[in-house]
């Protein structure tokens, strides 16, 4: 198989780099900066396949990555990474031996939210600064060793920039994963080794423009009936003002079944708008 060139969220070491690796171990493996410029790549054919973080089981789904799929491009999701997280506080060497006295916490805010009770009970009137990922906020720890200044992120950072751990395992919660999208321009999905069993398809639905009663009913009806499980649906604003919303939904079902055909026609048929990013499996690092 040819080698295909595969953007993830990067810098190296970020929690979407480790997922990458683990699933694209013999491919050419591209860093970006932004979840948009990641994305952008694969549209605009720099390379083959683009790997963003979709969800967090703390934090939720990471809005700007949904957002961009609905409303910026057209791109299939080929399969899905689930990988565990472990967050960890880490510090530049040269300030291990006052770590406690640190001024300024880096990390993505995913991350800072995942360790929110870590950090009021710890850190209260510490400073937390966003950063664009986990290893981005190890990186820019590492270049500023005269500062008193922390980074919140995985092992792999650490080793990575050179930084030393003080805190491990500060997520305020055991259970802490995260799911990352693949995505493509081909509807093509990815089958590489063992993987969850059950395929899933992921759809984003506008509801009918005339807002009548019973709509999202409606929309429920025509999965339910055909037994069709929803693993999740969530909304998000349409942009276009209050209250208008479009809906995503993971139906764990492949998309080219009789069942799912019929069911994305009769959604049509109610006047909604259907955007299926393409059915694929869930593979777990």
């Amino acid at each position: 198989m040819a080698i295909q060139k595969v953007a993830y969220l990067g810098p190296e070491a970020s929690f979407t780099h480790l997922a990458t690796k683990a699933l694209f171990q013999s491919d050419l493996l591209v860093s970006t900066r932004t979840i948009p410029e990641c994305i952008e790549s694969v549209v605009n054919g720099k390379v083959d396949i683009a790997v963003v973080p979709l969800e967090n089981a703390l934090e939720g789904t990471v809005p700007l990555t949904i957002d961009y799929l609905f409303h910026e491009v057209d791109l299939y999701v080929i399969a899905e990474i689930q990988a565990p997280i472990e967050q960890h506080l880490m510090v530049h060497p040269n300030n291990e031996k006052k770590w406690e006295e640190i001024n300024t916490i880096f990390s993505h805010p995913h991350a800072l939210a995942q360790c929110h009770k870590y950090l009021y009970y710890r850190f209260g009137k510490v400073l937390l600064e966003q950063a664009t990922s986990t290893a981005a906020a190890a990186k820019f720890v590492s270049e500023n060793e005269q500062d008193c200044i922390a980074a919140i992120g995985n092992s792999s950072a650490a080793t990575e920039y050179g930084l030393s751990i003080v805190g491990h395992n500060i997520h305020d919660f055991h259970f802490n994963h995260t799911r990352f999208f693949v995505l493509s321009r081909s509807n093509l999905c990815i089958q590489k080794k063992v993987h969850i069993d059950q395929v899933k398809t992921t759809v984003m639905i506008t509801l009918p423009k005339d807002d009548r009663s019973g709509a999202l009913h409606q929309v429920l009806s025509v999965f339910a009936w055909r037994q069709l499980n929803l693993s999740k649906i969530e909304s998000r604003p349409l942009k276009t003002g209050l209250g208008q919303y479009f809906f995503v939904i993971d139906v764990l079902e492949d998309e080219r079944t009789p069942m799912m055909i019929g069911a994305l026609e009769e959604l049509r048929a109610l006047g909604c708008e259907v955007k299926s990013l393409g059915s694929y499996y869930t593979y777990e690092t």
